[in-house]
């Protein structure tokens, strides 16, 4: 096969990335800090995530399917999977084959488990507020987990980005849960939560998108870094007359004699059409604005001010996920999430 290398990177930062992790778990107080490393570990790997982070002392991983589960084989040495998505029929092999534990979320799963599991232990996700997933209280605690081996009872909150009142009936809730249903250990907060306090930790945390560079509340402002840099190759750099447009639509005109940077970078890439007016770029520290419109493979960006920028040059694309998910529209997840396969992911 032959090695060409992408126009478009990942530079994908490991202390960060550890920075983070250890800040939550600081602020986990005395419960375990997992890690939700579903969606490839959003975007970054997820097998490149867990050992990065299985080294710096994480031991407790999440996971959306079987298939991502399988995917990440053989798990680092000495660390538990969960797969949140639970275990419908077509699961039941991979779930009695795999080193990995079902989060049960309905009474049918349970009894799936029950009849097919073989007595290994499971997780359960209890619903407490959310109407997402999970057996509702009532269910849970009216007998239909007797004599299952729960490793961790979990519930998600719906609110924790916010100061909602939701935050502290979903915690009364869960707390009532607890008291009826034996399981090893209790968990409840996601990245937010942690932000939360010691009330919302339990026995283990399980955060996500601040791992990653996410700012899940104000309270982390500061502390969590940014760990994803996006990066595109430019195609060709043209000299656009002043009254002259840019892209489709005519979507900028050019106030004056400018040079143009077309990026290797577009919608087909997760890089939106949502960043058009508002994107930028850099290059040898000058700013170069983006102009037009993202269209599927291209963007243009404004490199007047970047004197001898040309063909091949690399451009990091502005990306901080707290500015750009306020600038953009969309959240600080799909930011992550949708960052497509054309990117070559670079861990430093």
């Amino acid at each position: 096969m032959i090695a060409i290398a992408p126009p478009l990177r990942l530079r994908l930062d490991s202390d960060a990335l550890v920075a983070n992790w250890r800040w939550l778990a600081a602020q986990s107080g005395a419960a375990a800090c997992g890690a939700a490393i579903k969606a490839d570990g959003y975007g970054l790997g997820a097998g490149a995530v867990a050992h990065r982070l299985a080294a710096a002392g994480c031991r407790d991983f999440f996971l959306a399917t079987w298939a991502e589960a399988a995917a990440l084989m053989p798990l680092p040495a000495g660390v538990s999977l969960s797969v949140l998505h639970g275990v419908g029929e077509a699961d039941m092999v991979a779930a009695r084959l795999l080193p990995a534990r079902p989060v049960l979320n309905s009474i049918e799963q349970v009894q799936r488990w029950r009849e097919g599991g073989e007595g290994r232990p499971c997780d359960v996700m209890v619903d407490t507020g959310m109407n997402r997933l999970g057996l509702r209280v009532e269910e849970a605690t009216g007998g239909a987990l007797d004599g299952l081996t729960i490793e961790t009872l979990l519930s998600h909150l719906a609110s924790a980005d916010e100061d909602s009142d939701q935050n502290a009936a979903q915690l009364a809730a869960f707390r009532s849960v607890r008291a009826q249903i034996p399981a090893r250990r209790y968990s409840l907060a996601n990245s937010a939560g942690v932000c939360l306090g010691a009330d919302y930790a339990f026995d283990l945390t399980r955060p996500g998108i601040a791992l990653y560079g996410g700012t899940p509340r104000r309270e982390a402002e500061g502390h969590i870094r940014q760990v994803v840099y996006p990066e595109a190759r430019v195609l060709q750099v043209r000299t656009v007359r002043a009254g002259e447009s840019v892209g489709y639509g005519a979507a900028w005109t050019s106030p004056r004699d400018a040079r143009v940077a077309i990026a290797n970078l577009g919608y087909a890439d997760g890089y939106l059409r949502c960043h058009s007016g508002t994107g930028g770029a850099t290059w040898q520290g000058a700013k170069l604005p983006l102009i037009g419109r993202v269209s599927m493979d291209l963007t243009a960006y404004d490199a007047s001010g970047a004197g001898g920028i040309g063909e091949g040059d690399w451009l990091a694309i502005d990306y901080d996920l707290t500015a750009r998910a306020a600038a953009s529209g969309l959240s600080q997840y799909e930011l992550l999430t949708g960052l497509g396969d054309r990117f070559a992911r670079e861990w430093r």
